[in-house]
């Protein structure tokens, strides 16, 4: 498998399972980046071992990039220590394009444009950050909301991709089929110089052409 093609590219399809590996790969390296700035704390000696636990984000970082448009999120900014805001500048920008690169291919296999991002990840989590600062009477934007997050759960991660080939390449799992499929071997000619002899007239049994004793 061509991992960076996998990984960085938004071109082509991946099903369920690849798109169910690509989260785990993104959780797991939220969860380092998110310890990293603890221990180095610890080695600098700005952070005591009693403060030291595991700690695991399971919106995989991506969750700060909806912050920056709550005005309510921007005082906490002045109190992060530069490790975090480093760790996060690095790994946030990071985990949104395999997020993003994984998930359009994703969408493709579905025979959904990319764009369908937008509907199924932005749009929702935009109404999620902003529902608190928004008035009762806009509830129904919290719900709708969550409604299209689980829409585009299912989509992505649970219903299966379209069969055969369609307008974004060939189908993943049809892929994946052809390659554990073993080779059939060639079947073994006929050689007739190896089975068959030539018997001169003179000799005994009449000549002629006889198949070799033992062929």
């Amino acid at each position: 498998m061509d991992w960076t093609s996998y990984l960085f590219r938004f071109d082509g399809r991946i099903n369920r399972a690849l798109m169910w590996q690509a989260l785990l790969i993104v959780a797991l390296l939220a969860a380092v980046l998110e310890n990293l700035s603890p221990v180095i704390g610890l080695l600098d000696g700005t952070r005591s071992a009693a403060r030291l636990g595991i700690e695991f984000d399971f919106d995989f970082g991506l969750d700060d990039l909806f912050r920056v448009v709550d005005p309510g999120a921007w005082h906490l900014l002045a109190s992060t220590d530069r490790v975090t805001l480093i760790l996060k500048g690095f790994g946030t920008p990071l985990f949104l394009w395999i997020y993003l690169a994984t998930a359009i291919k994703r969408l493709h296999d579905r025979g959904r444009s990319g764009w369908w991002i937008v509907l199924f990840f932005f749009l929702p989590n935009l109404l999620l950050h902003l529902s608190n600062r928004l008035p009762p009477a806009f509830a129904p934007l919290d719900w709708a909301g969550y409604a299209l997050w689980l829409w585009g759960f299912v989509e992505m991660f649970i219903v299966p991709g379209t069969s055969g080939t369609n307008r974004f390449g060939p189908d993943p799992l049809a892929e994946t089929e052809n390659d554990s499929t073993p080779a059939t071997p060639a079947a073994k000619g006929w050689d007739q110089s190896r089975e068959l002899e030539i018997v001169p007239p003179s000799a005994s049994p009449p000549g002629g052409m006889h198949v070799k004793r033992g062929a």
